[in-house]
């Protein structure tokens, strides 16, 4: 009967250590599919940021976001209203800088 005690021991520590290892490759496989998986995330994540990001930068530089371009002003040269009958000053009657006036003196 000795002997039969002893196989019945081996066989069961044989299913212990394979139910052990079972664990140890179950676990296993789901730590690769947890990194796997966290890398897929991540790096569709940074695609969608990026998308983002680049869909904000069309619709405010070339969509309807855009600034409306505003007139610049330029300085247009004004030109004073004419009276018809008036005589029209010329540009060699009239000298660039007059003589002053005198002005009356008292006695």
């Amino acid at each position: 009967m000795a002997t039969g005690a002893g196989k019945k021991q081996s066989r069961e520590a044989k299913e212990r250590t394979r139910l052990y290892r079972a664990r140890q490759e179950f676990h296993d496989g789901l730590t690769a599919r947890r990194r796997r998986d966290n890398l897929v995330a991540g790096l569709a994540g940074g695609i969608l940021i990026l998308a983002i990001i680049g869909g904000q930068v069309l619709y405010f530089t070339t969509g309807p976001g855009a600034p409306l371009p505003s007139p610049t002003p330029t300085a247009t040269p004004t030109v004073a209203p004419t009276i018809p009958g008036a005589p029209q000053p010329t540009s060699s009657s009239t000298p660039e800088d007059p003589a002053p006036t005198p002005t009356p003196t008292a006695p």
